[in-house]
């Protein structure tokens, strides 16, 4: 029979504190990213959400089956043929033979569909710029300029599937963003570890805070926050 010494109930008490700290700043990064990822696609989004998800994940991927589009984001076959539809009428999108089945269809990008997605991450690039220039102090720039490499860790941790659900994150705020964004093109496309990294991902995840309430709080183009 074995007893509960104090030593052995104060380090439990530890571990339970610690994991209530780490779902603490989970749940702070996951509100702060979600805010800035919804204000910075309603200010600089040159494209709608469904197509330059569609044009990113060409991208990155390279040419695909509806099938496959509409399997990497989570959506009917149905709805990712009218994307597709949509696309190719811009003729931001072309088709091409299946080397691998003959009665099958890969989508692929067009000179046009890569000039559109790229002006739309310059678009979304520059709106966070001007953000984070005119938001955060000199030293929270520095605590943001931790936190890519930081969320590439966590996404790096969680193996394909977190590397698909960080693109997709990545595409809603632009590709090779400053700062928040050039992890994995964006939050994520943004897609801590222990001791000084789990430290850093709490200061970034108030960093990214800050960034996300002071762009959501303003309409337009974001404004100098008063300090003091």
């Amino acid at each position: 029979m074995t007893s509960n010494t104090p030593a052995a109930e104060d380090s439990a008490g530890e571990d339970s504190a610690a994991d209530i700290a780490d779902e603490d700043i989970a749940e702070r990064l996951r509100q702060a990213i979600g805010r800035f990822v919804r204000t910075t696609r309603a200010h600089a989004d040159t494209l709608p959400r469904t197509r330059s998800e569609a044009l990113g994940a060409l991208g990155r991927e390279g040419p695909q089956t509806i099938a496959q589009l509409a399997a990497g984001r989570g959506v009917r076959h149905q709805s990712m043929s009218r994307i597709v539809g949509e696309l190719e009428s811009l003729g931001l999108v072309g088709r091409e033979a299946s080397p691998g089945d003959g009665r099958a269809f890969l989508i692929t990008l067009t000179v046009q569909g890569a000039a559109a997605l790229d002006a739309d991450r310059l678009a979304r690039r520059r709106w966070m710029a001007h953000a984070i220039a005119t938001r955060l102090s000199p030293a929270e720039r520095e605590m943001l300029n931790a936190v890519p490499a930081l969320l590439d860790r966590l996404s790096a941790a969680g193996g394909t599937a977190s590397g698909t659900a960080g693109d997709s994150a990545g595409e809603g705020v632009g590709a090779g963003g400053t700062a928040v964004g050039s992890a994995r093109e964006g939050v994520g496309d943004g897609e801590t570890a222990a001791g000084s990294a789990g430290e850093g991902v709490g200061a970034g995840g108030t960093a990214v805070g800050s960034v996300g309430e002071g762009v959501g709080a303003g309409g337009g183009e974001p404004g100098v926050v008063k300090r003091g």
